[in-house]
């Protein structure tokens, strides 16, 4: 059985995993500049000089996962609480495959579903599982959910961007590959394309890292509390 100090160590473990992301994507965005990042997502950066960095991002994004998954349960409780503790080490699982499958592979899409899609799931039960636990502040307990409820809107709001991205473009005479790759990296949008989707997506990532830190936090001053 884990103890105290184990929690508690996996909890500060998945806080710097989580910085560390958000350091990352920093960096790839001033090492990579030719990614427009009004329309480029994340994943398009392992197709410039440092696809590894982008690699070790969503390293760090899946140890955060797991060890926040980690932390978490010697304190969550129900069942709704365990089904968000599992959903979590899946999305980790996803996050490992988009650091070794990129964007031009077609694992990749999997990495997406299962890391991207089902985080907002898990954080959004993990959540409500604490937002029963009395003994976590009020304060915490509603920021912690509301963090989560907006890494779902998040999604959708990915989701609508990218509709908005290609239905414009293509309105507005552009070419979009068969194949379902990215667009060549030097493509120009013609006037009138919505391009918000690298943005957004930038945004879930912070939203996400954002959650997992405060989750994160409040494991470790649990673990604290009761070690």
């Amino acid at each position: 059985m884990a103890t105290s100090q184990s929690l508690t160590a996996s909890a500060w473990v998945a806080v710097a995993s989580a910085i560390l992301v958000l350091i990352a994507l920093f960096a790839l965005h001033v090492l990579s500049p030719q990614f427009d990042p009004s329309w480029r997502v994340v994943s398009e950066y392992a197709n410039g000089g440092f696809g590894w960095l982008l690699s070790l991002m969503f390293a760090f994004w899946a140890l955060s996962s797991w060890t926040l998954a980690f932390a978490l349960r010697g304190f969550v409780r129900g069942t709704v609480g365990k089904i968000g503790l599992g959903l979590l080490v899946v999305a980790g699982i996803g996050e490992t495959l988009a650091a070794i499958f990129d964007i031009n592979q077609p694992l990749h899409g999997v990495a997406d579903v299962l890391g991207a899609g089902l985080f907002p799931v898990a954080a959004i039960l993990i959540s409500a599982a604490i937002s029963r636990d009395g003994a976590v502040p009020t304060g915490r307990r509603k920021a912690l959910l509301w963090t989560a409820l907006l890494s779902l809107l998040v999604v959708f709001l990915m989701i609508g961007s990218v509709i908005a991205l290609f239905v414009t473009f293509t309105h507005a005479g552009g070419h979009v590959p068969p194949d379902g790759k990215p667009l060549p990296i030097a493509t120009i949008l013609p006037p009138g394309v919505i391009a918000v989707t690298g943005y957004i997506n930038r945004l879930l990532v912070v939203v996400y890292c954002a959650w997992m830190i405060l989750a994160a936090s409040l494991a470790g001053g649990r673990g604290n509390a009761t070690a």
